[in-house]
């Protein structure tokens, strides 16, 4: 293994390195998956030196995703879960004396992930999540078309329809009353957009000493923001101990793992990945997917003119998305990935994003296919950790626009959508479009 530069075309390390991790470059997509299409083409299992950033492997080609995704006894996910400078990786450890502020199934490796995933697995199975929500899924897409046709013909789809349907969805599934969803979407959107500075702008827990790459620029306060989460579902443990109701949150309270309860960091993070990637993840697909039915509209066409596309074009939406840029792999033995050696100890980023637009696997990635089939897209992953909550993230989106499409005879953009600045979870953050309603 080398960890010499390579030479690339008219572009230097440094510059790569920075962009790949920056989080103002996911808010610029054509630059972003520039770098991708570089990278996949001339250095796929990249050596990266980012300034302020532990060094790691930028893993960027399908295949290789994969790969490493399948091998979780040989690349683990305790050490690194995601990216984060080195001054932001001392603070989590000066905090809570631990690499992570949570003890969710992304943070974890079996058997305790195993263990953990067992508990809610046979809830978000396919035929468990149709039978048990299905019905009360569709009652609250209708709501919220019903919300979209009575502000008229201009709205921005983010803000008024693709953040709250995914968050009823996913607070009624954890039983949280109505009345705190404003709480939880606050939380939510502060979790993944702690650097977008419209966030920063919003929130009212935010950090001085802690720097996006070194920099020092202020983000929100995400030991504060776990302090309030952690409040908050402890009185819902509580709660569903003593009074037990048919949802996810009392699946979790009552929980076992070898004859005894849940510990109390991994149940509290329980719900709080629940309520955040289950809620961010869904928005983004939604507002990706409806973004270019406003930009094509021979796609909107297409699916208009054949509801049965409509599961092609959700996997489409979610590939085009790919909300979960990136998950991180700490590799625990020398092993090769794409013809390199990776070495016992080194990071490895796993860049969905670039993976979903892979040439080598799609016919034209960059385009938006509504009938797109094949579609092997990872935005789930792969091997142990695969979303748990795919089936109900597809649901959700099937039963979103199969509710909208037959209401709406056109769909354009009055203005530039505009992406979340954050280089792990992310999505549209404004999508501004007329429609016109049948």
């Amino acid at each position: 293994m080398s960890n010499e530069p390579t030479a690339f075309s008219g572009w230097t390390r440094d510059t790569l390195d920075n962009r790949i991790v920056n989080p103002d470059v996911y808010a610029d997509p054509e630059t972003l998956h520039a770098d991708y299409a570089k990278l996949r083409h001339e250095d796929p299992v990249h050596w990266t030196e980012p300034t302020g950033y532990r060094p790691f492997w930028a893993i960027t080609r399908h295949a290789d995703i994969t790969a490493v995704s399948k091998a979780n006894d040989r690349f683990i996910n305790r050490e690194r879960t995601y990216l984060s400078p080195i001054e932001g990786e001392e603070w989590v450890r000066s905090m809570t004396g631990d690499t992570h502020l949570f003890r969710t199934l992304v943070d974890l490796d079996d058997p305790e992930h195993r263990k953990l995933r067992q508990v809610t697995n046979a809830w978000f199975q396919p035929g468990s999540v149709k039978a048990n929500l299905e019905t009360r899924i569709r009652a609250i897409a209708r709501e919220h078309v019903d919300i979209m046709r009575a502000r008229g013909e201009t709205l921005d789809f983010v803000n008024e329809v693709a953040l709250f349907y995914p968050l009823r969805v996913i607070m009624e599934i954890l039983g949280v009353p109505r009345e705190d969803e404003p709480l939880m979407l606050k939380l939510t959107q502060e979790m993944f957009g702690a650097l977008d500075p419209d966030v920063i702008a919003r929130s009212q827990t935010i950090t001085r000493g802690v720097g996006n790459a070194g920099t020092g620029n202020a983000q929100v306060d995400l030991f504060a923001l776990a302090q309030i989460f952690f409040e908050y579902f402890g009185k819902v443990i509580a709660d569903r101990r003593a009074n037990p109701r048919d949802d996810v949150a009392s699946v979790i309270a009552n929980g076992t793992i070898d004859g005894a309860p849940i510990p109390e960091k991994e149940a509290l993070s329980y719900y709080v990945i629940t309520a955040t990637a289950g809620h961010d993840t869904t928005s983004s697909s939604a507002a990706g997917g409806f973004c270019e039915l406003a930009r094509n509209p021979a796609e909107f066409a297409k699916l208009k003119a054949d509801p049965s596309l409509m599961p092609l074009f959700v996997e489409e939406a979610i590939r085009w998305s790919t909300p979960v840029k990136h998950f991180m792999r700490t590799a625990t033995q020398d092993s090769e990935i794409g013809g390199t050696t990776i070495r016992k100890g080194d990071g490895v980023a796993l860049f969905y994003w670039s993976g979903n637009r892979d040439e080598r696997v799609f016919a034209d990635p960059h385009v938006f296919r509504a009938d797109r089939n094949p579609n092997p897209h990872i935005a789930f992953g792969h091997g142990v950790h695969l979303c748990l909550g795919m089936h109900l993230a597809r649901l959700e989106l099937r039963i979103l626009f199969e509710e909208l499409l037959p209401q709406l005879a056109s769909v354009e953009l009055t203005g530039e959508p505009k992406l979340s600045v954050g280089n792990f979870v992310g999505g549209l953050k404004s999508l501004p479009v007329r429609v016109t309603w049948a």
